[in-house]
């Protein structure tokens, strides 16, 4: 007779306290050896279109469905977001650097411009949406939480639309836009 025992798992070690930790040019290079996905942040439409470039979006659950975003706490979109109740998240293809780079400017589009350069409609939500994103996501905003110098949104999705079909996605890794190879390696079977 064999007998099955559960491995045990070894104690874990105290969090250990580094005075003044690691300065944030330290954490931010580190953090950017991590690629992340390119996405656009719309809060409204029409006159009222708020649009920025964002890169820290997080599916948190299939029940409800709940997206995370993560956004300056002393950013312009914090409390429009925060106020108007939701926010729509465009996921971006490789062809659309071009909106990336200008979204994520200070100085970028807002109201009806943003609408007429990103080509956006008014979604279901009344968030601009974008016809040729990889992935549109309409939220209404189910919590907030502060977070250091940015706020955690997690949104519920009411309405998502997707593509046609995928293309290669827009990456943001080390500080720079990628594209990633053009041919994949075959999976090992």
């Amino acid at each position: 007779m064999t007998s099955l025992t559960t491995p045990r798992t070894p104690p874990r070690a105290a969090p250990v306290e580094v005075p003044g930790g690691p300065d944030p040019a330290a954490y931010r290079a580190a953090m950017g050896r991590f690629p992340t996905g390119v996405a656009l942040l719309t809060h409204g439409s029409g006159d009222a279109t708020a649009a920025m470039t964002l890169n820290s979006l997080t599916s948190v659950s299939l029940d409800p469905l709940l997206v995370l975003v993560s956004i300056r706490a002393d950013g312009r979109l914090r409390p429009v977001i925060a106020d108007g109740g939701g926010f729509a998240v465009n996921v971006l293809g490789e062809e659309q650097l071009g909106l990336a780079r200008e979204f994520s400017r200070a100085e970028r589009p807002q109201g009806r411009a943003a609408m007429r350069r990103l080509g956006a409609v008014r979604g279901v939500s009344g968030h601009a949406v974008l016809p040729s994103a990889e992935a549109s996501l309409e939220c209404v905003l189910h919590t907030a939480h502060e977070a250091g110098d940015h706020v955690l949104f997690l949104g519920r999705v009411v309405a998502l639309t997707c593509g046609p079909r995928p293309s290669a996605p827009l990456v943001f890794h080390q500080g720079r836009y990628e594209r990633l190879p053009a041919t994949r390696p075959e999976a090992a079977a």
